[in-house]
Protein backbone atom coordinates (compact mmCIF):
# COMPACT_ATOMS: atom_id res chain seq x y z
CA UNK A 1 0.00 0.00 0.00
CA UNK A 2 1.31 3.44 -1.10
CA UNK A 3 1.62 6.31 1.01
CA UNK A 4 3.09 9.99 1.47
CA UNK A 5 5.93 10.80 -1.05
CA UNK A 6 9.66 10.03 0.14
CA UNK A 7 11.65 13.08 -1.48
CA UNK A 8 15.30 12.06 -2.71
CA UNK A 9 17.72 14.79 -2.34
CA UNK A 10 20.99 13.30 -4.05
CA UNK A 11 24.58 14.90 -3.19
CA UNK A 12 26.55 13.12 -5.59
CA UNK A 13 27.70 15.81 -7.39
CA UNK A 14 28.96 17.31 -3.50
CA UNK A 15 29.22 14.27 -1.11
CA UNK A 16 29.94 12.11 -3.79
CA UNK A 17 33.27 13.99 -5.09
CA UNK A 18 34.66 13.54 -1.73
CA UNK A 19 34.95 10.04 -1.93
CA UNK A 20 38.63 9.08 -2.94
CA UNK A 21 39.42 8.87 -6.51
CA UNK A 22 36.04 10.10 -7.54
CA UNK A 23 36.45 13.85 -9.81
CA UNK A 24 34.13 15.23 -11.93
CA UNK A 25 34.72 17.47 -14.98
CA UNK A 26 32.64 20.39 -14.69
CA UNK A 27 30.63 19.20 -18.12
CA UNK A 28 30.41 16.04 -15.92
CA UNK A 29 28.57 17.37 -12.95
CA UNK A 30 25.96 19.25 -15.55
CA UNK A 31 25.28 15.84 -17.13
CA UNK A 32 24.85 13.87 -14.20
CA UNK A 33 22.54 16.81 -13.23
CA UNK A 34 20.52 16.60 -16.08
CA UNK A 35 19.97 12.33 -16.23
CA UNK A 36 19.77 12.77 -12.25
CA UNK A 37 16.57 14.96 -12.89
CA UNK A 38 15.49 12.67 -15.64
CA UNK A 39 15.13 9.87 -13.02
CA UNK A 40 12.51 12.31 -11.01
CA UNK A 41 14.54 13.19 -8.25
CA UNK A 42 13.10 15.78 -5.99
CA UNK A 43 16.75 17.64 -5.09
CA UNK A 44 20.00 17.67 -6.85
CA UNK A 45 22.63 18.90 -4.51
CA UNK A 46 25.31 20.49 -7.12
CA UNK A 47 28.09 21.35 -4.66
CA UNK A 48 29.39 23.83 -2.43
CA UNK A 49 30.11 27.40 -4.18
CA UNK A 50 32.65 28.58 -1.10
CA UNK A 51 34.64 25.61 -1.02
CA UNK A 52 36.74 25.53 -5.30
CA UNK A 53 36.08 27.30 -8.49
CA UNK A 54 34.43 24.34 -10.20
CA UNK A 55 31.56 24.97 -8.19
CA UNK A 56 30.97 28.49 -8.44
CA UNK A 57 31.27 27.91 -12.58
CA UNK A 58 28.82 25.08 -12.23
CA UNK A 59 26.26 26.82 -10.37
CA UNK A 60 26.62 29.57 -12.95
CA UNK A 61 26.28 27.09 -15.85
CA UNK A 62 22.96 25.65 -14.29
CA UNK A 63 20.88 28.51 -14.37
CA UNK A 64 20.77 27.90 -17.98
CA UNK A 65 19.48 24.16 -17.82
CA UNK A 66 15.86 23.82 -17.45
CA UNK A 67 14.85 20.90 -15.05
CA UNK A 68 11.80 18.95 -14.93
CA UNK A 69 11.41 17.78 -11.67
CA UNK A 70 14.82 18.36 -9.90
CA UNK A 71 15.45 21.72 -7.54
CA UNK A 72 19.12 22.89 -7.44
CA UNK A 73 20.63 23.13 -3.96
CA UNK A 74 23.61 24.87 -2.77
CA UNK A 75 25.56 23.67 0.01
CA UNK A 76 27.45 25.42 2.92
CA UNK A 77 27.83 26.33 6.46
CA UNK A 78 26.25 28.44 9.05
CA UNK A 79 28.38 31.59 9.42
CA UNK A 80 31.61 31.53 11.16
CA UNK A 81 31.77 32.30 15.18
CA UNK A 82 31.70 35.80 15.84
CA UNK A 83 31.14 36.91 12.36
CA UNK A 84 27.99 38.83 11.58
CA UNK A 85 26.19 36.60 8.71
CA UNK A 86 25.57 38.97 6.01
CA UNK A 87 29.45 39.43 5.76
CA UNK A 88 30.50 35.58 6.19
CA UNK A 89 32.34 34.86 2.56
CA UNK A 90 30.44 31.67 2.48
CA UNK A 91 27.32 32.60 3.22
CA UNK A 92 27.87 35.36 0.69
CA UNK A 93 29.16 32.82 -2.02
CA UNK A 94 25.88 30.88 -1.15
CA UNK A 95 23.63 33.85 -2.37
CA UNK A 96 25.41 34.12 -5.11
CA UNK A 97 25.11 30.69 -6.59
CA UNK A 98 21.34 32.00 -7.29
CA UNK A 99 20.10 28.06 -6.56
CA UNK A 100 16.01 28.31 -5.02
CA UNK A 101 17.24 26.12 -2.36
CA UNK A 102 19.80 26.33 0.17
CA UNK A 103 21.60 23.67 2.49
CA UNK A 104 22.85 24.68 5.42
CA UNK A 105 25.01 22.02 7.89
CA UNK A 106 25.67 22.68 11.93
CA UNK A 107 26.75 21.32 14.42
CA UNK A 108 25.02 19.55 17.02
CA UNK A 109 27.23 17.73 18.75
CA UNK A 110 28.57 19.40 21.51
CA UNK A 111 31.97 17.78 21.01
CA UNK A 112 32.46 19.30 17.43
CA UNK A 113 31.22 22.94 18.72
CA UNK A 114 33.90 23.03 21.14
CA UNK A 115 36.88 21.06 19.44
CA UNK A 116 35.99 22.30 15.57
CA UNK A 117 34.42 25.29 15.80
CA UNK A 118 36.50 26.27 19.28
CA UNK A 119 33.24 27.87 20.27
CA UNK A 120 30.45 27.91 22.84
CA UNK A 121 27.38 25.89 22.74
CA UNK A 122 25.39 29.39 22.65
CA UNK A 123 27.03 30.90 20.13
CA UNK A 124 26.44 27.85 17.68
CA UNK A 125 22.90 27.95 18.46
CA UNK A 126 23.12 31.89 17.88
CA UNK A 127 25.06 31.02 14.14
CA UNK A 128 22.26 28.11 13.02
CA UNK A 129 19.63 31.09 14.13
CA UNK A 130 20.77 33.92 12.40
CA UNK A 131 22.05 31.83 9.14
CA UNK A 132 18.93 30.31 8.61
CA UNK A 133 16.76 33.44 9.35
CA UNK A 134 19.32 34.80 6.73
CA UNK A 135 18.16 32.94 4.20
CA UNK A 136 14.54 32.48 4.65
CA UNK A 137 14.97 36.63 4.73
CA UNK A 138 15.94 36.27 0.84
CA UNK A 139 12.96 33.63 0.01
CA UNK A 140 14.88 30.59 -0.03
CA UNK A 141 14.24 27.10 0.76
CA UNK A 142 16.31 26.17 3.66
CA UNK A 143 17.47 22.38 4.61
CA UNK A 144 19.28 22.51 7.82
CA UNK A 145 21.62 19.30 8.11
CA UNK A 146 22.42 19.19 11.73
CA UNK A 147 25.81 17.43 11.44
CA UNK A 148 26.57 14.73 13.60
CA UNK A 149 23.14 14.62 15.33
CA UNK A 150 23.08 11.36 16.27
CA UNK A 151 26.37 11.20 17.82
CA UNK A 152 25.62 14.32 19.40
CA UNK A 153 22.22 12.83 20.91
CA UNK A 154 23.79 9.93 22.53
CA UNK A 155 26.05 12.56 24.30
CA UNK A 156 23.98 15.52 25.24
CA UNK A 157 20.07 15.10 23.82
CA UNK A 158 19.49 18.15 24.97
CA UNK A 159 21.48 20.15 23.07
CA UNK A 160 21.45 18.04 19.64
CA UNK A 161 17.35 18.82 20.34
CA UNK A 162 18.08 22.44 20.66
CA UNK A 163 19.72 22.70 17.90
CA UNK A 164 16.73 21.67 15.95
CA UNK A 165 14.39 23.56 17.39
CA UNK A 166 16.57 26.67 16.63
CA UNK A 167 16.63 25.82 13.33
CA UNK A 168 13.01 25.43 13.14
CA UNK A 169 12.34 28.12 14.69
CA UNK A 170 14.37 30.15 12.59
CA UNK A 171 12.20 29.12 9.06
CA UNK A 172 14.31 25.79 8.46
CA UNK A 173 11.62 23.72 6.03
CA UNK A 174 13.44 20.54 6.54
CA UNK A 175 15.58 19.63 9.42
CA UNK A 176 18.34 16.52 8.32
CA UNK A 177 19.10 14.06 10.74
CA UNK A 178 22.96 13.50 9.92
CA UNK A 179 24.90 10.50 10.94
CA UNK A 180 28.42 12.06 10.02
CA UNK A 181 30.19 9.63 11.37
CA UNK A 182 28.49 6.75 10.04
CA UNK A 183 28.91 4.65 13.28
CA UNK A 184 24.85 4.36 14.15
CA UNK A 185 22.71 1.07 14.15
CA UNK A 186 19.39 0.76 12.91
CA UNK A 187 18.11 0.24 16.27
CA UNK A 188 19.64 4.01 17.77
CA UNK A 189 18.20 5.41 14.58
CA UNK A 190 14.80 3.57 15.32
CA UNK A 191 14.99 5.09 19.01
CA UNK A 192 16.39 8.85 18.34
CA UNK A 193 13.72 9.39 15.62
CA UNK A 194 10.96 8.30 17.98
CA UNK A 195 12.45 10.84 20.39
CA UNK A 196 13.00 13.30 18.13
CA UNK A 197 9.41 13.22 16.44
CA UNK A 198 8.17 13.76 20.23
CA UNK A 199 9.43 17.22 20.26
CA UNK A 200 9.90 18.33 17.03
CA UNK A 201 7.00 18.44 14.30
CA UNK A 202 8.59 20.03 11.02
CA UNK A 203 9.86 17.91 7.98
CA UNK A 204 12.61 15.81 8.80
CA UNK A 205 15.37 14.27 6.88
CA UNK A 206 18.44 11.65 7.15
CA UNK A 207 21.82 11.80 5.89
CA UNK A 208 23.48 8.53 6.27
CA UNK A 209 26.75 7.64 5.80
CA UNK A 210 28.37 3.79 5.42
CA UNK A 211 31.36 3.35 7.93
CA UNK A 212 29.59 0.42 9.74
CA UNK A 213 27.59 -0.68 6.39
CA UNK A 214 24.53 0.58 8.22
CA UNK A 215 23.57 3.54 5.50
CA UNK A 216 20.98 2.13 3.19
CA UNK A 217 19.34 -0.16 6.31
CA UNK A 218 19.35 4.04 8.45
CA UNK A 219 17.69 4.96 5.49
CA UNK A 220 14.90 2.09 5.27
CA UNK A 221 14.23 2.46 9.00
CA UNK A 222 14.17 6.18 8.62
CA UNK A 223 11.39 6.02 5.90
CA UNK A 224 10.07 3.09 7.90
CA UNK A 225 9.60 5.83 10.60
CA UNK A 226 7.69 8.36 8.26
CA UNK A 227 10.87 10.52 7.68
CA UNK A 228 10.20 11.99 4.25
CA UNK A 229 13.39 13.30 3.22
CA UNK A 230 16.30 10.92 2.61
CA UNK A 231 19.22 12.43 1.09
CA UNK A 232 22.24 9.90 -0.46
CA UNK A 233 24.68 9.14 -3.71
CA UNK A 234 24.44 7.31 -6.84
CA UNK A 235 26.57 4.23 -5.97
CA UNK A 236 27.08 5.21 -3.03
CA UNK A 237 29.75 7.66 -3.49
CA UNK A 238 30.91 9.18 -0.61
CA UNK A 239 33.71 10.66 2.08
CA UNK A 240 35.50 7.06 3.67
CA UNK A 241 32.92 4.56 3.03
CA UNK A 242 30.51 6.37 1.49
CA UNK A 243 26.80 7.43 1.41
CA UNK A 244 23.63 5.91 1.39
CA UNK A 245 23.41 4.17 -2.05
CA UNK A 246 20.54 5.48 -3.47
CA UNK A 247 20.83 2.74 -6.21
CA UNK A 248 19.79 0.89 -3.23
CA UNK A 249 17.23 3.06 -1.35
CA UNK A 250 15.07 4.40 -4.04
CA UNK A 251 14.10 0.40 -4.99
CA UNK A 252 13.86 -0.95 -1.54
CA UNK A 253 11.54 2.28 -0.87
CA UNK A 254 9.45 1.94 -4.11
CA UNK A 255 9.75 -2.56 -4.41
CA UNK A 256 9.93 -3.59 -0.75
CA UNK A 257 7.91 -0.62 1.14
CA UNK A 258 5.48 0.62 -1.75
CA UNK A 259 6.76 3.97 -0.76
CA UNK A 260 6.52 6.83 -3.49
CA UNK A 261 9.73 8.25 -4.36
CA UNK A 262 9.89 7.84 -8.44
CA UNK A 263 7.65 6.37 -10.65
CA UNK A 264 7.91 2.88 -11.41
CA UNK A 265 8.69 3.81 -15.11
CA UNK A 266 11.57 6.40 -14.40
CA UNK A 267 12.54 3.16 -12.03
CA UNK A 268 13.38 1.54 -15.04
CA UNK A 269 16.44 3.84 -16.24
CA UNK A 270 18.47 3.19 -12.56
CA UNK A 271 20.59 0.46 -13.50
CA UNK A 272 22.43 3.09 -17.04
CA UNK A 273 22.36 6.01 -14.69
CA UNK A 274 24.36 3.80 -12.49
CA UNK A 275 26.89 2.74 -14.94
CA UNK A 276 26.81 6.34 -16.70
CA UNK A 277 28.12 7.77 -13.19
CA UNK A 278 30.68 4.70 -12.43
CA UNK A 279 32.13 5.71 -16.35
CA UNK A 280 31.92 9.53 -15.81
CA UNK A 281 33.70 8.93 -12.33
CA UNK A 282 35.72 6.61 -14.27
CA UNK A 283 35.53 3.90 -11.63
CA UNK A 284 35.14 -0.27 -12.52
CA UNK A 285 31.07 -0.47 -11.67
CA UNK A 286 30.87 -3.06 -8.68
CA UNK A 287 29.38 -6.07 -10.21
CA UNK A 288 28.04 -7.25 -7.11
CA UNK A 289 25.49 -4.35 -6.16
CA UNK A 290 22.57 -5.21 -5.12
CA UNK A 291 19.98 -4.11 -8.01
CA UNK A 292 22.06 -2.26 -10.59
CA UNK A 293 25.05 -5.04 -10.47
CA UNK A 294 25.57 -6.88 -13.88
CA UNK A 295 25.83 -10.48 -11.36
CA UNK A 296 22.86 -9.09 -9.11
CA UNK A 297 20.23 -11.51 -11.41
CA UNK A 298 23.46 -14.03 -12.40
CA UNK A 299 22.94 -17.65 -11.75
CA UNK A 300 26.02 -20.09 -12.08
CA UNK A 301 25.13 -23.36 -10.30
CA UNK A 302 23.07 -25.71 -11.83
CA UNK A 303 20.34 -26.26 -9.65
CA UNK A 304 20.13 -22.52 -9.27
CA UNK A 305 19.20 -22.08 -13.22
CA UNK A 306 17.54 -24.99 -13.47
CA UNK A 307 14.76 -23.90 -10.86
CA UNK A 308 14.96 -20.39 -12.52
CA UNK A 309 13.80 -21.76 -15.47
CA UNK A 310 10.47 -23.22 -13.72
CA UNK A 311 9.86 -19.69 -12.19
CA UNK A 312 12.23 -16.86 -11.92
CA UNK A 313 10.72 -16.53 -8.20
CA UNK A 314 12.89 -19.19 -6.80
CA UNK A 315 16.33 -17.10 -7.11
CA UNK A 316 15.46 -13.70 -7.94
CA UNK A 317 13.84 -11.47 -5.40
CA UNK A 318 12.37 -8.57 -7.97
CA UNK A 319 12.08 -9.15 -11.52
CA UNK A 320 15.20 -7.65 -12.83
CA UNK A 321 13.82 -5.54 -15.36
CA UNK A 322 12.00 -3.24 -12.93
CA UNK A 323 15.34 -1.69 -12.22
CA UNK A 324 16.20 -1.72 -15.71
CA UNK A 325 18.73 -4.77 -14.98
CA UNK A 326 18.73 -7.93 -16.90
CA UNK A 327 19.41 -11.70 -15.94
CA UNK A 328 22.72 -13.70 -16.77
CA UNK A 329 22.89 -17.38 -16.81
CA UNK A 330 26.65 -18.38 -16.80
CA UNK A 331 28.76 -20.47 -18.30
CA UNK A 332 31.56 -22.71 -16.01
CA UNK A 333 32.73 -25.84 -14.99
CA UNK A 334 29.59 -25.44 -12.15
CA UNK A 335 27.40 -25.87 -14.63
CA UNK A 336 24.65 -28.43 -15.26
CA UNK A 337 22.79 -29.30 -18.52
CA UNK A 338 20.15 -26.58 -17.59
CA UNK A 339 22.98 -23.41 -17.69
CA UNK A 340 23.39 -24.92 -21.20
CA UNK A 341 19.95 -25.70 -22.01
CA UNK A 342 19.02 -21.84 -20.81
CA UNK A 343 21.54 -20.54 -22.54
CA UNK A 344 20.99 -22.29 -26.06
CA UNK A 345 17.50 -20.78 -26.06
CA UNK A 346 18.41 -17.67 -25.26
CA UNK A 347 20.96 -17.71 -28.16
CA UNK A 348 17.95 -19.43 -30.44
CA UNK A 349 20.41 -21.81 -31.62
CA UNK A 350 17.68 -24.35 -31.71
CA UNK A 351 19.59 -26.80 -29.87
CA UNK A 352 17.94 -26.90 -26.45
CA UNK A 353 15.82 -29.56 -27.05
CA UNK A 354 18.83 -32.43 -27.77
CA UNK A 355 19.90 -33.69 -24.00
CA UNK A 356 22.52 -35.41 -25.96
CA UNK A 357 24.06 -32.71 -27.04
CA UNK A 358 23.64 -30.47 -23.94
CA UNK A 359 25.75 -32.92 -22.03
CA UNK A 360 28.21 -33.20 -24.27
CA UNK A 361 28.70 -29.40 -24.76
CA UNK A 362 28.65 -29.74 -20.62
CA UNK A 363 31.27 -32.06 -20.84
CA UNK A 364 33.37 -30.16 -23.09
CA UNK A 365 33.16 -26.69 -21.17
CA UNK A 366 34.24 -28.39 -17.96
CA UNK A 367 37.33 -29.56 -19.90
CA UNK A 368 38.28 -26.43 -20.98
CA UNK A 369 37.55 -24.81 -18.11
CA UNK A 370 39.97 -27.08 -16.51
CA UNK A 371 42.59 -26.34 -19.00
CA UNK A 372 42.13 -22.71 -18.04
CA UNK A 373 39.60 -21.20 -20.00
CA UNK A 374 36.44 -19.32 -18.47
CA UNK A 375 32.96 -19.15 -20.07
CA UNK A 376 30.94 -17.12 -17.67
CA UNK A 377 32.41 -13.79 -19.14
CA UNK A 378 33.17 -15.22 -22.61
CA UNK A 379 29.51 -15.70 -24.46
CA UNK A 380 31.24 -15.40 -27.97
CA UNK A 381 33.78 -18.11 -27.38
CA UNK A 382 30.51 -20.10 -26.00
CA UNK A 383 28.46 -19.51 -29.16
CA UNK A 384 31.59 -20.98 -31.60
CA UNK A 385 32.30 -23.61 -29.70
CA UNK A 386 28.52 -24.50 -29.47
CA UNK A 387 28.32 -23.83 -33.67
CA UNK A 388 31.63 -26.36 -34.14
CA UNK A 389 30.39 -29.48 -31.86
CA UNK A 390 26.92 -29.00 -33.58
CA UNK A 391 28.20 -29.06 -37.02
CA UNK A 392 26.73 -25.65 -37.90
CA UNK A 393 30.32 -23.65 -37.90
CA UNK A 394 31.14 -22.56 -41.16
CA UNK A 395 34.73 -21.77 -41.51
CA UNK A 396 35.27 -18.04 -43.37
CA UNK A 397 39.01 -18.25 -43.53
CA UNK A 398 42.49 -20.49 -43.41
CA UNK A 399 44.93 -19.37 -41.45
CA UNK A 400 48.30 -20.40 -43.11
CA UNK A 401 50.69 -18.53 -40.88
CA UNK A 402 51.45 -15.66 -38.72
CA UNK A 403 54.84 -13.55 -37.21
CA UNK A 404 54.82 -10.55 -34.94
CA UNK A 405 57.74 -8.69 -34.45
CA UNK A 406 58.73 -5.93 -32.25
CA UNK A 407 61.42 -3.45 -32.41
CA UNK A 408 62.50 -0.56 -30.69
CA UNK A 409 64.01 1.69 -32.82
CA UNK A 410 67.18 4.42 -32.28
CA UNK A 411 64.96 7.20 -31.84
CA UNK A 412 63.39 5.53 -29.00
CA UNK A 413 59.95 4.21 -30.25
CA UNK A 414 58.81 0.73 -29.91
CA UNK A 415 57.36 -0.66 -33.08
CA UNK A 416 55.23 -3.62 -33.36
CA UNK A 417 54.65 -5.14 -36.76
CA UNK A 418 52.63 -8.24 -37.73
CA UNK A 419 52.73 -10.57 -40.63
CA UNK A 420 49.64 -12.75 -41.77
CA UNK A 421 49.12 -15.30 -44.88
CA UNK A 422 45.32 -16.89 -44.96
CA UNK A 423 43.22 -17.82 -47.92
CA UNK A 424 39.90 -16.06 -47.99
CA UNK A 425 37.20 -17.53 -50.50
CA UNK A 426 39.96 -19.55 -52.26
CA UNK A 427 42.29 -16.44 -52.55
CA UNK A 428 45.39 -16.10 -50.44
CA UNK A 429 45.92 -13.03 -48.61
CA UNK A 430 49.33 -11.59 -47.17
CA UNK A 431 49.12 -8.56 -45.14
CA UNK A 432 51.69 -6.72 -42.90
CA UNK A 433 50.07 -3.88 -40.29
CA UNK A 434 51.78 -2.06 -37.56
CA UNK A 435 50.65 -1.43 -34.24
CA UNK A 436 51.01 0.04 -31.07
CA UNK A 437 52.05 -3.18 -29.26
CA UNK A 438 51.64 -6.91 -31.17
CA UNK A 439 48.16 -7.42 -30.86
CA UNK A 440 47.02 -4.18 -32.04
CA UNK A 441 49.28 -5.12 -34.79
CA UNK A 442 48.06 -8.94 -35.35
CA UNK A 443 44.26 -6.94 -35.02
CA UNK A 444 45.10 -4.71 -37.54
CA UNK A 445 46.81 -7.20 -39.88
CA UNK A 446 44.05 -9.94 -39.98
CA UNK A 447 41.25 -6.70 -40.76
CA UNK A 448 43.49 -6.02 -43.63
CA UNK A 449 43.09 -9.32 -44.95
CA UNK A 450 39.41 -9.70 -44.26
CA UNK A 451 37.91 -6.46 -45.13
CA UNK A 452 37.82 -6.69 -48.86
CA UNK A 453 35.72 -10.00 -48.69
CA UNK A 454 33.76 -8.81 -45.37
CA UNK A 455 33.47 -5.04 -45.65
CA UNK A 456 31.32 -4.90 -42.51
CA UNK A 457 34.06 -5.80 -39.95
CA UNK A 458 35.05 -2.10 -40.38
CA UNK A 459 32.34 -1.29 -37.55
CA UNK A 460 34.22 -3.30 -34.92
CA UNK A 461 36.49 -2.70 -32.41
CA UNK A 462 38.20 -4.12 -29.35
CA UNK A 463 36.53 -2.17 -26.54
CA UNK A 464 38.40 -3.87 -23.53
CA UNK A 465 41.55 -6.52 -23.23
CA UNK A 466 41.96 -7.86 -19.67
CA UNK A 467 45.21 -10.48 -19.23
CA UNK A 468 45.02 -12.82 -15.96
CA UNK A 469 48.02 -15.08 -15.09
CA UNK A 470 46.90 -18.21 -14.16
CA UNK A 471 49.78 -19.53 -12.47
CA UNK A 472 51.95 -17.26 -11.01
CA UNK A 473 54.38 -19.76 -9.03
CA UNK A 474 55.24 -20.57 -12.87
CA UNK A 475 56.27 -17.28 -13.09
CA UNK A 476 57.21 -16.36 -16.90
CA UNK A 477 55.98 -19.82 -18.26
CA UNK A 478 52.63 -19.60 -16.75
CA UNK A 479 49.40 -20.25 -18.85
CA UNK A 480 47.74 -17.14 -19.61
CA UNK A 481 44.12 -16.20 -20.08
CA UNK A 482 42.91 -13.57 -22.32
CA UNK A 483 39.74 -11.77 -22.52
CA UNK A 484 38.88 -9.29 -25.02
CA UNK A 485 35.65 -7.62 -25.38
CA UNK A 486 34.56 -6.33 -28.56
CA UNK A 487 31.33 -4.29 -30.10
CA UNK A 488 30.09 -3.11 -33.60
CA UNK A 489 28.09 -0.58 -32.17
CA UNK A 490 24.93 -2.21 -31.58
CA UNK A 491 26.40 -5.57 -29.80
CA UNK A 492 29.00 -6.78 -27.58
CA UNK A 493 30.48 -10.22 -26.90
CA UNK A 494 33.53 -11.23 -25.15
CA UNK A 495 35.99 -14.00 -26.16
CA UNK A 496 38.83 -16.43 -24.30
CA UNK A 497 41.96 -17.30 -25.02
CA UNK A 498 44.47 -19.64 -23.54
CA UNK A 499 48.01 -20.68 -23.91
CA UNK A 500 51.69 -19.98 -22.36
CA UNK A 501 52.77 -17.84 -24.94
CA UNK A 502 50.27 -14.51 -24.57
CA UNK A 503 50.43 -13.69 -28.03
CA UNK A 504 48.83 -17.20 -28.70
CA UNK A 505 46.01 -16.71 -26.45
CA UNK A 506 45.57 -13.21 -27.40
CA UNK A 507 45.21 -14.43 -31.11
CA UNK A 508 42.91 -17.12 -30.06
CA UNK A 509 41.05 -14.90 -28.12
CA UNK A 510 41.11 -12.24 -31.15
CA UNK A 511 40.28 -14.93 -33.87
CA UNK A 512 36.69 -16.06 -31.95
CA UNK A 513 36.11 -12.42 -31.81
CA UNK A 514 36.45 -11.86 -35.63
CA UNK A 515 34.50 -14.93 -36.22
CA UNK A 516 31.91 -14.48 -34.11
CA UNK A 517 30.95 -10.93 -35.63
CA UNK A 518 31.23 -12.38 -39.34
CA UNK A 519 29.02 -15.21 -38.53
CA UNK A 520 26.38 -12.64 -37.06
CA UNK A 521 26.06 -11.79 -40.00
CA UNK A 522 26.89 -14.63 -42.75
Amino acid sequence: MSRTKVKIYDTTLRDGTQAEGVSFSLLNKVEIAQELDKLGLDYIEGGWPGSNPKDIEFFKKIRKVSFRTSKIAAFGSTRKPDKKVDSDSNVRALLEAETDVVTLFGKSWVFHVEKALKTDKEENLRMIEDSVNFFKRKGKEVVFDAEHFFDGYKANSQYALKTLEVARDAGADCLVLCDSNGGSMPFEVEKIIDEVKDRIEVSLGIHAHNDAGMAVANSIVAAKKNINHIQGTINGYGERCGNADLCLVIPNLNLKLGIDCISRQKLKSLTRLSHLVNELANLIPNDHQPYVGRSAFAHKGGIHVSAISRDRKTYEHIDPTLVGNKRRILISELAGKSNIIYKLKEKKLGLEGKKSFSKRITNRIKELENQGYEFEGAEGSFELLVKKASGSYKKLFDLERFRVTVEKRDDGKLISEATIKLRVKGKLMHTVAEGNGPVNALDNALRKALEQEYPNLHQMHLADYKVRILDTKAATRAKTRVLIESSDGEDRWSTVGVSPNIIEASWEALLDSIEYKLLKHS
